[in-house]
Order: C-alpha cells, then structure tokens, then sequence
C-alpha cells in the first residue's frame, strides 16, 4: 500500500521530529488521511503523530478545523486561503507543534477549467513560527495525485522541522 519513497518519507520526517521532540497533526480532505495513515504505518510514531483530522466535506473543515464559510464560498474548498485556514485550525485544535494540510482535486471528476483535476494547494505551519503554502497542478490518476500530494505533504512538514 506504501511504496518505498512514502515509507522513507515518513520514516525520516518521524526521526527528525524525534530528534526535536516535536509533534505534528494532519488535517486533509483529498488525500482522505493518507498522510496520517503513511505517517502510522511507521511503528512507534505514536510518539510523534498527534491526531489526524479528515474533512472531506465543507461542513467539516467548518466544524473541525474552525474554516470560514467566507473562505470556503468565497475560495471554494479547494484554494490556498482554504488550505492555510485548515492548518491552523489543525494546529489550534491539537496539542502538536506542526501541522500540514491538504485539499484539492484528486479526479477523476470534479475538475473545471479554474480548477482541473490534479490541483492541489497544501499548507504546513510551526506552532510560534510561519506558515508555507504550495499550488501544484499534479499529473496522473486520482492515485498518483494523492501519492504526490501525501510525498509533498511530509516534505513540507520536513522543511518546518528544519526552521
């Protein structure tokens, strides 16, 4: 289920939030928890996996994540205010010290012209620190665009840890 390039993935964010006694949590709508779930299929990563929140649908970024109805009809779910609303939600609402999320357009369905099947906008913040943003147009079918997303995902929290 997880190909080598996610387990190394995970394996290292995991030694290097260790390593800085850090914890993360995860708040996805596209990639339906498969960052959390690449992230747990690591033995022992209790000790940094916090908690994972699953949004799939707008009434739940609403009510778990605390995403504003503004963002969310104004934007629309998937959009860079959106992802970066669900980040800090995530992180507001958890104890953990970084948090990534996730939204977009995984297909095969449900693209348009603004926004085709395969975008995907991410964020990822350090609690008392900044937060990064990313678009990505990503190629392929609905399961290399969840794989790509979730790579980029933990990538992106790598480079907080690093900060």
């Amino acid at each position: 289920m997880f190909d080598h390039d996610m387990r190394s993935a995970a394996d290292g964010l995991l030694h290097a939030c260790r390593k800085r006694k850090l914890t993360l949590v995860t708040a996805e709508s596209c990639t339906g928890g498969l960052v959390a779930a690449t992230l747990t299929a690591i033995a022992g990563s209790s000790d940094v996996v916090e908690r994972a929140f699953v949004t799939y649908a707008n009434e739940a970024k609403r009510e778990m994540l605390g995403v504003a109805w503004d963002a969310l009809l104004g934007y629309g779910a998937v959009s860079e205010p959106v992802a970066r609303a669900m980040a800090a939600g995530a992180l507001a609402r958890s104890t953990a010290d970084l948090a990534v999320s996730v939204t977009g357009v995984a297909g095969p369905g449900g693209g348009s012209a603004e926004k085709p099947v395969g975008l995907v906008y991410l964020a990822a913040c350090r609690r008392g620190g900044g937060m990064i943003a990313e678009r990505h147009v990503f190629p392929g079918d609905r399961d290399a665009i969840r794989r790509v997303s979730v790579l980029t995902a933990l990538t992106m929290l790598g480079s907080l840890v690093e900060a």
